[in-house]
């Protein structure tokens, strides 16, 4: 009986290894997977944060130059109405 019961025992033993082999390699094939799509969507969103800084590098100097023309406008609005409030 001990005999029987070590060979079982050396089958069970086996056995095991296999299954566990077989999970840990299904678990390691989804992280594969899962890192995959990481990776990818890291490149995605690389690529749409290097076109943003491309437009706002594009866009900046037109900002400024609009910024300049709305502090002229906003000085000569201010200077007109001083000019209405003293004439009232």
């Amino acid at each position: 009986m001990p005999r029987l019961f070590n060979e079982f025992l050396a089958i069970a033993d086996t056995g095991c290894w296999c299954l566990c082999f077989w999970w840990m390699h299904r678990i390691s094939t989804r992280q594969n997977a899962v890192l995959d799509q990481l990776r990818k969507q890291a490149q995605r969103i690389e690529k749409i944060s290097k076109e943003q800084h491309a437009i706002l590098s594009e866009v900046h100097p037109n900002v400024e130059s609009i910024q300049k023309s709305v502090d002229e406008v906003s000085d000569e609005v201010t200077r007109v109405k001083g000019k209405v409030e003293e004439q009232r």
